[in-house]
């Protein structure tokens, strides 16, 4: 609960029963109120009730929500790479640098997400693809499902070809026959820290999508399997190996209740640079932000840029032995759920700070305004992209910025002086 006067207040369970009674029959819950104004929590099951033209629904200056009304865009798994894809052909058609490949015809700036095809639709080319490297590994996912059900993965062609005729006859996914997965190319070279498997959990906050402005918080955390990695294919079967989703974890008979099987992003960051270099640690961490942005980037002109919204994404991140960082996937509610003290205290302070910019000072809510807060009101977030800026600055500043060239006192790091500047997109 948000309190009036800028707090954050944990409820106990029959003081939320009561909010959510209040609301049950919109599936809102009431985060704060006085007699002006109202702060609402929304699923993103009842988001789309809220903005559908059959309710009737109309918000109010006053009234701000969490969820962009399609918001499914990015965190669809078939979706966010659909929009990917057509966001690097646009490039490719305008002539754009960004979407420069190499001479194996990769992109060398916005190849980010593993090779994906959706099923059943596009079967006959994940065929082909499959073919070019039979010893190949893919997992396969549900579009449309969370916290690692449904996954599987495979490395013979003959594992999905029932699937493809008829699911009724697969025992290894749904039993529904219309359910979309997509396949993606296995990432098979994870980097591994004590042998086992991990990714990054990000939180990024979009305040508004035209003009685009976001913001990364620094508290994020990895998520480690409680299994040592190992790719051979005996283990395919064994989610402790290759999942690292907490929801599936947990179960292990290895997990730790005290660390939850997690780090927090700074102590992997003190890991790599230890191990690898400050300055490769660096370019990592700025090609994820990179990435970030360019997801971003890839879904703003497909979404609705609603004036009362704001959302707060998950961004699932997998660095592999190459310190290549790729995007796995985007998730519309990432779990406020603490699985540890630490947790609690992060997810405490993310509530906190995304409030805080939501509804700066805990003044009256006024979707009108220009959504570009005060940095003493940001917390541990900070800005990432704003694209208002950043225009100002030139059409090839995100080009600069990628390929580490020099702009000066804006750009990607201060050469002579060794101190970190902010990079020429942020």
């Amino acid at each position: 609960i948000r309190t009036m006067a800028g707090k954050v207040k944990w409820v106990t369970d029959i003081e939320k029963s009561v909010l959510i009674n209040n609301f049950e029959k919109r599936g809102w819950i009431q985060v704060a109120e006085n007699e002006d104004w109202n702060f609402y929590w929304m699923s993103v099951q009842t988001i789309r009730n809220v903005f559908s033209v059959e309710t009737g629904y109309r918000l109010s200056d006053d009234q701000i929500v969490n969820h962009f009304p399609n918001h499914y865009e990015l965190t669809r798994k078939d979706l966010m790479v659909k929009n990917i894809k057509r966001y690097r052909k646009e490039l490719e058609k305008e002539g754009s640098p960004l979407a420069e490949k190499d001479e194996n015809g990769k992109y060398i700036y916005l190849d980010f997400v593993p090779v994906t095809f959706m099923l059943p639709a596009d079967y006959n080319l994940f065929v082909e693809e499959f073919r070019k490297n039979p010893s190949s590994t893919w997992i396969m996912k549900p579009c449309g499902k969370a916290q690692g059900k449904g996954i599987f993965l495979i490395n013979k062609l003959s594992q999905i070809k029932k699937w493809s005729r008829d699911s009724k006859t697969s025992s290894f996914v749904s039993q529904s026959s219309k359910e979309a997965y997509v396949i993606s190319l296995y990432i098979n070279n994870p980097l591994l820290i004590g042998g086992k498997k991990f990714d990054l959990r990000l939180y990024v906050l979009v305040s508004t999508y035209r003009p685009l402005r976001c913001y990364m918080y620094k508290l994020g955390f990895c998520r480690f399997c409680t299994v040592k990695y190992t790719p051979s294919t005996s283990e395919l079967d064994n989610m402790f190996v290759h999942l690292t989703n907490v929801a599936i974890q947990k179960h292990g008979d290895d997990y730790n209740h005290i660390h939850g099987g997690k780090w927090t992003v700074s102590n992997l960051r003190l890991y790599l640079e230890s191990t690898r270099g400050k300055e490769v640690t660096n370019k990592l961490f700025d090609e994820i932000h990179w990435i970030i942005v360019q997801s971003l980037k890839a879904v703003a002109p497909v979404m609705n840029n609603d004036k009362h919204c704001f959302e707060c994404y998950g961004y699932d991140i997998i660095i592999d032995d190459k310190l290549k960082p790729w995007l796995i996937e985007v998730n519309a509610s990432p779990s406020l759920t603490s699985s540890t003290a630490n947790d609690r205290i992060l997810k405490y302070n993310l509530i906190n700070d995304t409030l805080n910019i939501a509804v700066p000072n805990g003044e009256i809510p006024d979707c009108k305004w220009n959504k570009s807060p005060p940095k003493e009101v940001l917390g541990n977030y900070e800005v990432l992209y704003d694209e208002e800026m950043a225009q100002s600055d030139g059409p090839d500043r995100d080009l600069r910025s990628r390929s580490g060239q020099s702009t000066g006192v804006k750009g990607n790091r201060a050469r002579d002086s060794g101190k970190p500047v902010l990079t020429t997109w942020k």
